[in-house]
């Protein structure tokens, strides 16, 4: 397994497809000014499979597609199988705010992908109108069921909290771990890209010490659940009875950077190291130069020099973060 400066193992590979989305979240698209890639700089298929094998190749073995949202790249099912039916490829999971899924659930697990998280701020219509714009609760909520239905499970329900908007809701998505074997993960906000939404997230920041406590107070003390992976960002815990998790990511207030396991790959083709930092190495440009010859060892190269380079961490409580991507552009 290749392991950075800091002995961090690195296995795991987010693979954003599309920098487009179906919603805009107030703290990570505007409604307007945003331009996408055009097609041509997107990576196709083909050559994100090539990627994977040489990540394989190296010691690479989880694999999540993300995007923007995923599920809006027409191609998806052919990206899923080409990596699904690579030797090596350990688990392929997908982010998704489910928009799609009733429709997709099925054909993505026959594909063989294996699991999925969905983007779902909150269970009020009228808050997921308002904090995650151009959908409906209703069809995320379907988008849900269908993939439980479809065996893509565990599900994990991902919200960000944001203040002003949804932190009166997460009792009851708390509570929906009393009756369902689900994974329900609180997001703290980072302020990523700059603009209008970046600010947002500052002003909008409700750390997940305040989460806790407020879920607590309502559904009673929860107990600590031992990691069995120390790599997992979330720290995660039960209630009394439950049948499922409630995990909290704290980016922020508790920094998981000693333990993070992480290489992101961008749409455009780029190593993008970290999270919270702008460093990038093009693999893009050595896909479209090769010839065939030697290739899967140049891209392995160039991932072993991305965790090599790996930053140790990020810098949010020195008021800096990315400035030349968005988390749509990034992936999460």
């Amino acid at each position: 397994m290749p392991r950075d400066s800091f002995n961090r193992e690195i296995n795991y590979l987010r693979i954003s497809i599309t920098d487009r989305c179906n919603l805009r979240c107030v703290y990570c698209m505007p409604l307007e000014g945003l331009r996408f890639l055009p097609n041509p700089e997107l990576l196709t298929a083909e050559e994100i499979e090539r990627v994977v094998r040489a990540a394989v190749s190296v010691g690479f073995r989880k694999f999540r597609l993300t995007g923007g949202e995923p599920t809006l790249r027409m191609d998806l099912l052919e990206i899923v199988e080409r990596i699904a039916a690579i030797d090596g490829v350990g688990d392929l999971a997908l982010t998704t705010n489910a928009l799609l899924m009733t429709k997709l659930a099925r054909p993505l697990k026959a594909a063989g992908l294996s699991r999925i998280n969905v983007h779902l701020d909150s269970l009020n219509p009228e808050t997921v109108e308002r904090q995650m714009r151009w959908g409906t609760f209703n069809r995320i909520w379907e988008g849900v069921m269908a993939s439980e239905a479809a065996g893509l499970t565990p599900i994990k329900l991902n919200a960000v909290v944001a203040a002003g908007y949804n932190e009166g809701d997460v009792v009851d998505l708390a509570r929906l771990t009393l009756e369902r074997d689900w994974h329900v993960r609180f997001i703290e906000l980072m302020p990523l890209g700059g603009g209008e939404c970046a600010s947002l997230s500052i002003r909008r920041y409700v750390s997940n010490i305040e989460t806790r406590r407020r879920i607590e107070a309502v559904l009673g003390p929860m107990t600590e659940i031992a990691a069995s992976n120390v790599s997992d960002e979330a720290r995660n815990y039960s209630i009394a009875g439950a049948r499922g998790v409630i995990g909290f990511i704290s980016p922020v207030s508790e920094p998981y950077c000693g333990t993070c396991n992480r290489m992101r790959l961008t749409a455009d083709g780029k190593f993008h190291l970290c999270l919270l930092n702008d460093n990038e190495l093009d693999v893009r440009k050595a896909l479209r130069a090769s010839n065939g010859d030697g290739e899967r060892e140049a891209i392995a190269k160039i991932l072993e020099r991305a965790v090599a380079e790996k930053p140790t961490g990020h810098h949010l409580l020195e008021g800096r973060s990315t400035q030349d991507r968005s988390m749509y552009q990034i992936g999460g």
